[in-house]
């Protein structure tokens, strides 16, 4: 069989393959993404592609890769399902990584993210200032879940038709896990020199500060430290 027609049979294969996998795994696949989730989607999919380009190995061998990556899959759900213990010890645990207004540090560890990407996160969901956020968890896909503040829900312009519009700012971060951040003072219109002075009049450590914004209102800094909730 001329080779040109080994690949079209066999990617053809392949997505077939694929797509009937895809079924059975279900929408998770593509909604709830999680760390084996995505390791059986990587290497299905790599199985997928060599087969159908690959034309000297017999292709039922990567039909018998791609059915045993499959069975994994579906035994870790199923035992999931069955024993919560063992679903955490492959899937993880949720991680709260604001509690009551309050970052966690050591949990923001745990995650493997840091300060920017939980800014970023809330930022997804529509929060552009963690303080308006009293619960944040880190779900074992990747995903963040928030509990705003009860003073901090997304209201609509017509719940105050009195009030005259104001223009929306973004929070300026001038320090950062222990570090100055350039950026931020530029976002400002300040220098290093203000911010070891306004360090200094509160009494604040550089390296013992989560972050660090200043308040418009108040002309001061704003100081979240380090924390262990738990």
């Amino acid at each position: 069989m001329h080779d040109i027609v080994k690949v079209l049979l066999f990617a053809s294969l392949s997505y077939v393959t694929l797509f009937i996998i895809s079924k059975f795994l279900g929408k998770k696949q593509i909604a709830e993404l999680d760390f084996i989730d995505y390791v059986t989607g990587i290497s299905i999919g790599s199985i997928a592609a060599e087969m159908a380009t690959e034309t000297d190995t017999p292709f039922y061998y990567y039909l018998i890769a791609m059915a045993v990556f499959f069975l994994f899959d579906l035994i870790v759900t199923l035992l999931g399902r069955k024993a919560n213990f063992f679903k955490r010890f492959l899937r993880g645990k949720p991680l709260i990584l604001i509690s009551e207004g309050e970052v966690d540090f050591e949990q923001l560890k745990k995650s493997k993210i840091d300060f920017y990407d939980l800014v970023g996160l809330a930022r997804e969901k529509g929060y552009f200032d963690l303080s308006e956020i009293e619960y944040a968890v880190f779900e074992t896909n990747g995903e963040l879940s928030i509990l705003a503040k009860d003073n901090s829900r997304q209201l609509k312009k017509e719940d105050f038709p009195t009030i005259p519009d104001a223009k929306p700012e973004l929070t300026s971060y001038v320090v950062v896990d222990g570090q100055i951040s350039g950026f931020g003072l530029n976002e400002i219109n300040k220098d290093k020199k203000w911010l070891k002075r306004e360090l200094q009049n509160q009494d604040a450590e550089l390296s013992k500060i989560l972050y660090a914004v200043y308040n418009d209102n108040t002309k001061k800094l704003d100081i979240t430290y380090k924390k262990k909730l738990n």
